[in-house]
């Protein structure tokens, strides 16, 4: 079959990769100011954290529901209703005089948080096996340009306000939702969707439960669980480590996660589809974990803010190989009519690890010392290596 035919229109194309570019980037922006925006309210740790959590325990009941919805609906529709989720998950976090808002808000945008499994459904429709771990790449470009476009505009407008740069993203995603309207094409023809109907199909737990019994795949499941879980754990305190350790403000903290987009933006956009050819996926999947494991006890080894550089740089570079390997090697085992449903479980799983790491490290944080999650998210990293070599070992042999 010629190429062409798997090519995707520019148009649609620019939507998915826009509409994980704003939903990443959003995130990004959260990120660095969030122990400012949650100090008004209260100042642990764990309060952080459950904010975090929030979004990911929506997430991980909505995302595999979603996922079949898009294998028997199509994905245009799931696409835009995630994106308008988005969009007033934002602007309600921003106008927010409460607590409890703060934590309505970020409920809402996860219950609508299946942007990243539909987009990945969608270019799965449309590429070859062999291109996929390079397409999935293209999303973790979109990942690392909120990393750097985020805290870049976080940066600027947190000088105006603190609520200014949560006010933009809900913003962008309106804009993105207009976009998608006029010009997301559906990539899955009737012919190809699910035909399977009934309530146990939207039960998330019954999903899971199917798919990690799939003995296939098991340990490629259990490892991208396992590496979320300890990075959705670094993520949820690294800005309050770098406040609390080296009394850096936003400002600064921002830079760090620009640098980090820096990174991640040239690891998954390019050098990826350049490796993938040459080394496979199990060899990148493997490596990237690795670098993560030796990100993390270097952050927690260093002596000074400025070598924060240095660990955020092998950090980036090691998610930049792990991530779409990790993804392609899943997808490349489903059919066209079970891309939704795979992948959707894989990024439930995403979230139920975004849901249990910040609790787990912002707790840690709080009562065992504050190198304790890096520390424990180095071993939670060599065992979701050892999960993924066992299953690699299991699909060469079959």
């Amino acid at each position: 079959m010629c190429a062409a035919r798997y090519r995707m229109p520019r148009s649609p194309l620019l939507f998915v990769l826009l509409t994980v570019f704003i939903d990443l980037m959003g995130g990004s922006l959260l990120v660095p100011v969030l122990p400012y925006l949650v100090e008004r309210f209260r100042s642990d740790a764990l309060t952080i954290g459950l904010l975090t959590s929030s979004f990911s325990i929506a997430q991980f009941l909505a995302t595999p529901v979603l996922g079949t919805l898009s294998d028997r609906f199509g994905r245009r529709p799931v696409l835009l209703i995630c994106v308008f989720g988005t969009s007033v998950g934002y602007f309600l976090f921003a106008l927010a005089n409460q607590l409890w808002v703060l934590f309505l808000a970020r409920t809402i945008a996860g219950a609508t948080g299946g942007v990243v499994s539909t987009a990945q459904a969608y270019i799965a429709d449309t590429t070859p096996p062999e291109k996929r771990t390079g397409a999935f790449g293209l999303i973790g470009a979109a990942f690392g340009l909120g990393f750097i476009l985020g805290p870049a505009i976080g940066g600027a407008l947190v000088h105006f306000d603190l609520n200014a740069p949560v006010y933009f993203a809900g913003a962008l995603a309106l804009f993105n939702l207009l976009l998608g309207s006029f010009t997301l094409k559906e990539s899955l023809p009737p012919e190809k969707r699910q035909r399977r109907s009934g309530l146990d199909a939207l039960n998330p737990f019954k999903q899971l439960s199917r798919l990690v019994g799939d003995g296939k795949i098991r340990g490629l499941l259990v490892g991208f669980f396992l590496f979320n879980f300890a990075f959705a754990g670094f993520t949820s305190i690294f800005a309050l480590s770098i406040k609390d350790r080296f009394g850096w403000g936003p400002a600064q903290v921002v830079w760090v996660f620009a640098f980090i987009g820096v990174v991640s933006t040239f690891v998954q956009g390019w050098l990826i589809r350049q490796l993938v050819p040459r080394f496979g996926e199990p060899r990148l999947a493997l490596s990237g974990l690795g670098c993560i494991c030796f990100a993390f006890a270097l952050i927690a080894l260093i002596p000074a803010g400025s070598w924060l550089y240095l660990t955020q740089g092998v950090l980036a570079l090691g998610v930049g190989l792990a991530t779409p390997s990790l993804r392609g090697l899943l997808s490349n085992t489903a059919t066209a009519s079970d891309q939704g449903r795979v992948l959707g479980g894989a990024q439930s799983l995403v979230s139920l690890g975004q849901v249990l790491g910040p609790l787990a490290a912002s707790s840690s944080y709080d009562y065992l010392g504050q190198l304790v999650p890096f520390w424990g998210g180095a071993v939670t990293l060599l065992l979701a290596l050892g999960f993924v070599f066992l299953n690699l070992r299991v699909l060469a042999v079959r």
